[in-house]
């Protein structure tokens, strides 16, 4: 994941990066400078030769991407295209809020084989009143004309929506309305909270975000066909099936991912940053160190230990290797750290298992040794 641009046009109220208790970002510049972008490409090159890789995973993240050009955004992919073996494929995506984009610019996008990726709160103005930009006004308009944009003249690069998951919206109003938008797939996220800082609508004992996600799973699942791919409810039922399924929210697969923020510092993932300040460094950077060095570093070698590295009374769970623990920066509680359960064990505990017995329903023999 290589930070293209630090800053936001947004000033979305709840965002977790600038609104958070992390501001390293003030300190950095905020279009990555050439040399940066150079190095990261050699990097990137270098990391995926020794180790022979065949495809890797290039996230064109912020801030909002899409300020620093899409011509920077696409010289800078070729670039890692040229470094990497002739083998290895480099599947590109901006992940952008879509109110910067152009009929130009994502011909560029597409051309270069970048797919793009959309964060919205919901396919209504309505459920976007919160995504504003730093003059107050609303983003929606202009978000959901970049969002058709995609999805009309260049739907084979749409990579799909990233939604938040707030429990206050109808879930599926706010579903059906992402689908008007044609989504190729959907991400459902929890939002960023912890035990020291809860999420909103969060009480102990209570369930409002796992019954949200089970309305949208009946409605997705009852559908009859595929409307759309929602990674959280595929990879549950993958997980539950016995079938490997990688995502950061469920299962127990090692992290395997990095930041490259604007100064070329090497970073674990944002949501760290949720946490408390500096939760993400490492102390590295690409112009001293290689990716593999990032290994070593505790944070990252925590989060390839599997359950080992989880709460007693996770591991001691019947759901542990569907679950996984939940998100890593849910986990955090101050002065313990991160070995314990997730802030929303609850919720999750109620989504598998209703959609452990949808499938079980569905199909007999998935109830077999399954979840109880």
């Amino acid at each position: 994941m290589v930070k293209m641009h630090g800053r936001c046009n947004l000033a979305c109220r709840y965002c977790y990066l600038y609104e958070g208790p992390d501001h390293g970002w003030r300190a950095r510049p905020a279009a990555t400078p050439p040399a940066v972008l150079e190095r990261t490409a050699r990097r990137i090159g270098e990391h995926a030769r020794a180790h022979g890789s065949t495809a890797l995973s290039l996230v064109l993240h912020g801030g909002e991407p899409l300020l620093a050009g899409t011509g920077t955004l696409a010289r800078f992919t070729d670039r890692v295209r040229q470094l990497v073996p002739d083998d290895c494929t480099v599947h590109a995506t901006v992940q952008t809020n879509a109110t910067l984009l152009t009929e130009r610019g994502l011909a560029v996008l597409a051309r270069h084989g970048i797919r793009v990726g959309i964060s919205l709160d919901g396919g209504l103005p309505e459920h976007n009143t919160l995504r504003t930009d730093r003059a107050g006004r609303p983003s929606w308009p202009a978000a959901a004309r970049g969002a058709r944009l995609v999805a009309t003249h260049h739907p084979e690069a749409y990579a799909g929506i990233l939604t938040v998951v707030d429990p206050a919206t109808d879930p599926v109003e706010l579903y059906e309305s992402l689908l008007e938008l044609r989504p190729p797939a959907l991400d459902l996220l929890l939002p960023h909270g912890n035990w020291s800082a809860p999420p909103l609508r969060w009480t102990t004992g209570a369930t409002p975000y796992g019954d949200w996600l089970c309305a949208v799973f009946d409605r997705w699942w009852g559908a009859g066909r595929r409307e759309t791919r929602v990674r959280l409810f595929e990879e549950c039922l993958a997980l539950l099936l016995g079938l490997p399924a990688a995502t950061e929210s469920l299962g127990l697969a090692p992290f395997d991912a990095v930041v490259v923020e604007t100064d070329g510092s090497i970073e674990q993932v944002d949501s760290l940053k949720s946490c408390y300040a500096g939760a993400a460094e490492t102390g590295l950077d690409v112009f001293r160190h290689g990716f593999d060095e990032a290994l070593g570093h505790p944070g990252i070698a925590a989060r390839q230990a599997g359950a080992a590295a989880l709460a007693a009374e996770c591991r001691a769970c019947p759901l542990l290797t569907v679950c996984g623990g939940g998100h890593y920066a849910h986990r955090y509680r101050a002065g313990r750290g991160f070995a314990n359960p997730s802030v929303y064990c609850a919720d999750l505990q109620r989504f598998i298992r209703h959609v452990a017995r949808r499938l079980a329903g569905a199909v007999p023999a998935a109830s077999e040794g399954g979840v109880p």
